[in-house]
């Protein structure tokens, strides 16, 4: 039978097992033998990780053809407008490739956010917005080039949710076993 843990990745953890210039891995948290993570979560984002046995289920979780949904929550420098809203939602040009259609919606600060070590770095005179962002690819850094390119940086990142996976009830450092069904 095939593992499925979701994982609260912390903020300057690394999606991998060993540790590497100064920033902890995952073995500190997972004490858990021959799950490898399913994609991966830049060191300075937060939210869920998803690691499996399974090298099928692994593929398909994080391979784009699947088109499976990633939901981010994206605290950004500034309060985008709706036209702002709609370049993210339609695609960008990031030189190197340009992003798929995807869901961008304004949003409250989630309810059940969690402190982050170290806080943000806010300005006073410099107002903050939240976004969902739901992509169903995954490149590098996509989320931080998109806000930046459309005027509004990226100043916290967390992932919500993996298709039907969620980080609900999971506080950062903490993980727990699911069933691995997908749709």
């Amino acid at each position: 039978m095939s593992r499925l843990l979701l994982f609260n990745k912390p903020y300057g953890v690394l999606s991998q097992f060993t540790p590497e210039a100064g920033r902890p891995g995952l073995a500190g948290f997972i004490p858990v033998p021959g799950v490898y993570a399913a994609g991966r979560l830049d060191a300075d984002s937060e939210g869920l990780l998803l690691l499996t046995d399974d090298g099928g289920l692994q593929k398909r979780i994080a391979d784009p053809r699947h088109k499976l949904p990633k939901t981010y929550w994206v605290q950004v420098e500034g309060e985008p407008g709706e036209a702002a809203l709609q370049q993210l939602r339609q695609g960008v040009d990031l030189g190197d490739f340009v992003t798929r259609p995807c869901d961008v919606a304004r949003m409250a600060e989630p309810i059940e956010l969690w402190p982050r070590d170290p806080p943000i770095r806010q300005r006073k005179n410099i107002p903050t917005a939240w976004l969902e962002i739901v992509l169903r690819e995954g490149k590098n850094r996509q989320v931080r080039r998109m806000t930046a390119k459309a005027g509004y940086p990226t100043l916290r990142l967390i992932r919500a949710a993996i298709g039907p996976f969620s980080v609900a009830g999971l506080r950062p450092g903490e993980w727990r076993e699911a069933k691995p069904t997908l749709p």
